[in-house]
This record gives structure tokens, C-alpha cells and sequence, in this order.
């Protein structure tokens, strides 16, 4: 141990040196909250939409609990079944598996004991339905993407994204008790949203992926090929979001700012895509800018949607 290191954790045993407090932060941090905060504004927004008003705020809170137990659960395990894999990567390196304030044991019984709750959560103060979606994305997250298909394809986080998808589902089930064809919509907007969202994070750290054998779309192919895939699943995204002002339950304020963010969002693409096409590296390539403008959009295209129904 070097001068200045903390004690390594012993077999099975967390960190010498981890306090209380330490310890609360690193079972936190295993739910993955800045994760979870994005999930949520797809969520409440849609539960707006569906009650066509305000819905129940106590049962916007039960939602909003139950999708974060449900969500850190899936979180959690999808750390134990990384932890190799972010022990050799840059940006996960101080995750609490690898740095030992939490031990593998410790956060499989974590995420399980979160799942088994939120599932009883969401079935006795929501619905079952909503209970049943929400035990679902957890499973697709856990089996579908972290154990089959990260590791093996290409296409991992356009699958995986299923995942991500299914807060809108369980937003409008909650005031529902049902779907429609307006949650679908909502659904397939952020499907189709998160391959172009996730891929210019993944262009900016490909070297941490290629060296622990991840296939994300950027390590197998060039930063051109990669750019024409983010334009073409941005014009579908777009197109999707205005498929919902036809069905009847938006109006104008939305269709505005579908069409004003969506246009946006494609000059990013495009402008994205022509700097690829140029031969741009490095800092001049600036992929991180439609990452982060992808968060942005998402979350002014769910503002709107969560403030339609008022001005109708």
C-alpha cells in the first residue's frame, strides 16, 4: 500500500477506512441518482398528460419513490455484473465495487432487496400494472442488456435503451391503470432518442470500451459511419415526437416545441455528422455538445408535455 492510499478492502469485507457516512454515499451512489433524476422527468410529465391536469400529487410521489427503488435496484445489480469491467475503465474507476466501500455481497443483496420492494411498492400503492412494467425494464436492464447484449453487440444500447423507455409507460399506467397510443408514442420518442444520446458519450470515451472489449458502435466503427447513424435516428425521433399531436392529446404549445427543439436537435446532428465527415478529432469533433443538448431537448420536449394540457 502506497503513502497516502486508504486500506484495501479485506476478502469479502468493505473498506478499513469507510465511515458511516462514506458508506451511506457509496449504497446511494449504486442507485446511479443522476441517472434516476432523468428517468423521473420522463415520468411526472407524462402523468400530466394522462390525467389531462393535475394528477393525485400523492400518487406522483408513489410513482416517483417506486421508479427510483425500482431503477436503483437495476443500477445496483448492473454494478455487480461490471465490476470487472469498471475496475479498467477511466470514468467508472470510483465506483464503490471498485473502490471497496461496498463489497460485491453487499451490493447484490442491495440490488435484489430494491427490486423486490419496489415491485411490492408499485403493486400495493400504484397499481400492478405499473408494478409489472417497472419489474420488467428492471429485468430487460439487468439480463437483457448488462448480461447479453453490452458485451456481445453493436446494437447493445439500441435494445438495452428498452429499459429507459419504460418510465414513460409506467407514468401514464399510474394515473391510468392502462396504456394508449400516446404513451407508446412517448415511449418510441425516447427509444429512438437514446442511441443518438448515448453515442457521442461513447465516441468521447471509446478508448475505455475498446480496452475492456465492449463493442459500442463507436469502437467498430469510424466517427463518420457512427455521425450518419446519430442523423438518421434523429430525424426518426423527431418525426415520432410530432406523431402525438394527430392522436388528439396535445395542442399547439407542444407541437411548437416539438418542432422548434426537434429542428434543433438536427442542426446538432448534422453539424455533427459534417465535422466527421471533415476528418475532425479530438476536441474539434465536439460530439459532447449534442450530448448535451440531448438531455436538454428531452427534458424541454417532457416540460411541454406536461404543460399542454393546461393551455388547450
Amino acid at each position: 500500500m502506497g503513502p497516502g492510499q486508504p486500506p484495501p478492502a479485506g476478502p469479502g469485507n468493505a473498506r478499513a477506512d469507510a465511515g458511516f457516512a462514506d458508506r451511506i454515499k457509496a449504497f446511494v451512489a449504486l442507485t446511479k441518482p443522476r441517472i434516476i433524476e432523468l428517468l423521473l422527468i420522463t415520468t411526472i410529465p407524462v402523468m400530466f398528460l394522462a390525467e389531462q391536469g393535475v394528477p393525485n400529487l400523492w400518487l406522483v410521489l408513489a410513482t416517483c419513490v417506486g421508479g427510483y427503488l425500482s431503477a436503483g435496484g437495476a443500477n445496483a445489480l448492473n454494478m455487480y455484473l461490471d465490476r470487472d469491467i469498471d475496475a479498467l475503465m477511466s470514468r467508472t474507476e470510483n465506483r464503490p465495487l471498485v473502490t471497496g466501500m461496498v463489497t460485491p455481497v453487499e451490493c447484490l443483496v442491495f440490488g435484489v432487496s430494491l427490486a423486490i420492494v419496489s415491485t411490492l411498492w408499485f403493486g400495493l400503492l400504484v397499481n400492478w400494472l405499473s408494478a409489472g412494467l417497472a419489474l420488467a425494464a428492471l429485468l430487460f436492464y439487468v439480463v437483457g442488456y448488462t448480461m447479453i447484449l453490452k458485451r456481445r453487440t453493436s446494437q447493445n444500447i439500441v435494445w438495452g435503451g428498452i429499459a429507459g423507455c419504460m418510465p414513460v409507460l409506467i407514468g401514464w399506467s399510474s394515473v391510468t391503470n392502462s396504456l394508449s397510443w400516446a404513451a407508446v408514442v412517448l415511449f418510441l420518442v425516447i427509444f429512438f432518442w437514446t442511441p443518438p444520446h448515448y453515442w457521442p458519450l461513447s465516441m468521447r470515451v471509446r478508448e475505455d470500451y475498446a480496452r475492456v472489449g465492449v463493442p459500442m458502435l463507436p469502437v467498430i466503427a469510424n466517427n463518420t459511419v457512427v455521425a450518419r447513424q446519430i442523423v438518421i435516428y434523429s430525424w426518426v425521433m423527431v418525426l415520432v415526437s410530432l406523431a402525438l399531436v394527430p392522436l388528439g392529446h396535445v395542442g399547439w404549445f407542444y407541437a411548437t416545441t416539438a418542432v422548434l427543439a426537434g429542428a434543433w436537435w438536427l442542426w446538432e446532428a448534422h453539424a455533427l455528422r459534417a465535422r466527421a465527415r471533415a476528418g475532425a478529432t479530438g476536441a474539434k469533433l465536439k460530439e459532447m455538445r449534442l450530448f448535451h443538448w440531448s438531455i436538454t431537448y428531452v427534458s424541454i420536449l417532457f416540460l411541454a408535455v406536461a404543460i399542454d394540457p393546461f393551455l388547450r
